[in-house]
């Protein structure tokens, strides 16, 4: 497998920086025109796309309010309505799409969006998306799975609540539909996620095992599990966001404003960059601090003859004297002339009897006498 994809003629593998992607989702609060205000924000903070969810309540569950259609659940923030009333207010209306689709081209993000059933595919088909989001609650829907594999477009699927073999299944699904550019997310489906809950260590394994691009999908409050996510080789990271939390809206409460997005922007690119590679010794712009470097140093004025002690041979700063390896080798020895105090220690300071034992020059007159 390559690892690097192209989506929409950008590269993105891990020696691209990270691709960000802001998602939208229904922080538009029924508005278009706060929709095209977020497709603008996100531009300005620098991410790379813009992504929607593709459906209508009715292609999302029943249009019932009891047991399982009825969220009961005293944890969620969605507790106290219907699976249906919830998903009618956190839609995006299809005609939206081409405007807001539009907005994010001119502005120079690559814009898709999460089908959620076939009519969706098909219907985001004819807005030509450079690639596809499957989102953690659909990636068992395989007939889903084969559906948008068939288009031949990237695909990017979230793999929360996932086993190995529920995702080995998907990828083989997507794989044998015509899917040749994948990218799996690491993600945790609760809404916040904790950073206890994210097991970023899963990427590195992920990436290992399915042979494809891997990145993040983050609910967590922040931009740290997504920075340390890129020294893992996270090479996608997608979060949801909005002009302001405090408008409110189905998932404002873990989404990101446009001041943290453009920080996001500019630390997972810093996270990338510092990566760089293995790499021991003396970089080309070290060059100029080898002079801060420990060194010999001759503490005192000496007279020829006088011995090298403690006190006036000193390990300090700058690095132009001999290595500090070699104080206790020169401690007892005579210099064979005058030092001024603040000389830098070197082998030809030494009388030429200690001169002869010492240096590298005369150790190899030495072997060769």
């Amino acid at each position: 497998m390559t690892d690097t994809i192209s989506i929409s003629g950008r590269a993105v593998g891990q020696s691209h920086e990270p691709f960000i992607i802001a998602e939208m989702s229904g922080n538009h609060n029924q508005s278009l025109e706060r929709a095209l205000a977020i497709v603008e924000a996100a531009a300005k903070a620098g991410a790379h796309a813009l992504k929607l969810q593709t459906y209508t309540a009715d292609t999302m569950t029943l249009a019932l309010a009891r047991d399982e259609f009825f969220i009961d659940d005293p944890d969620s923030l969605w507790k106290g309505r219907s699976l249906h009333e919830l998903y009618q207010q956190a839609y995006t209306p299809w005609e939206w799409h081409g405007p807001i689709f539009d907005r994010a081209r001119a502005l120079g993000m690559i814009p898709f969006s999460t089908p959620f059933d076939a009519s969706a595919v098909d219907f985001l088909e004819g807005l030509g998306v450079a690639c596809y989001k499957i989102a953690s609650f659909e990636n068992t829907d395989l007939p889903l799975i084969r559906k948008v594999a068939a288009t031949g477009k990237p695909m990017i699927i979230s793999t929360g609540m996932a086993t190995v073999a529920d995702l080995d299944e998907t990828v083989r699904a997507a794989r044998a539909a015509g899917c040749e550019q994948l990218v799996l997310l690491k993600c945790t489906s609760t809404y916040p996620a904790t950073p206890a809950d994210t097991n970023l260590l899963t990427i590195p394994h992920m990436r290992s095992l399915f042979g494809c691009e891997v990145g993040l999908s983050d609910h967590t409050f922040g931009i740290g599990a997504s920075v340390a996510s890129v020294a893992l080789g996270a090479s996608v990271i997608e979060k949801h966001f909005t002009l302001a939390r405090a408008d409110g809206g189905v998932d404002s409460t873990f989404s990101m404003e446009p001041e943290e997005m453009a920080a996001l922007v500019v630390e997972t690119k810093r996270a990338w960059l510092a990566l760089g590679q293995v790499y021991y010794g003396l970089t080309e712009k070290e060059n100029k601090s080898l002079v801060f470097r420990r060194s010999l140093y001759v503490a005192e004025d000496l007279a020829p003859g006088d011995v090298l002690t403690e006190q006036n041979l000193r390990i300090i700063r700058p690095g132009l004297g001999l290595p500090p390896k070699y104080f206790e080798t020169l401690l007892g020895k005579r210099v064979g002339r005058a030092v001024r105090q603040g000389t830098p220690m070197s082998w030809d300071l030494l009388s030429s009897a200690d001169d002869e034992v010492l240096t590298p020059q005369g150790m190899a007159r030495s072997v060769r006498g």
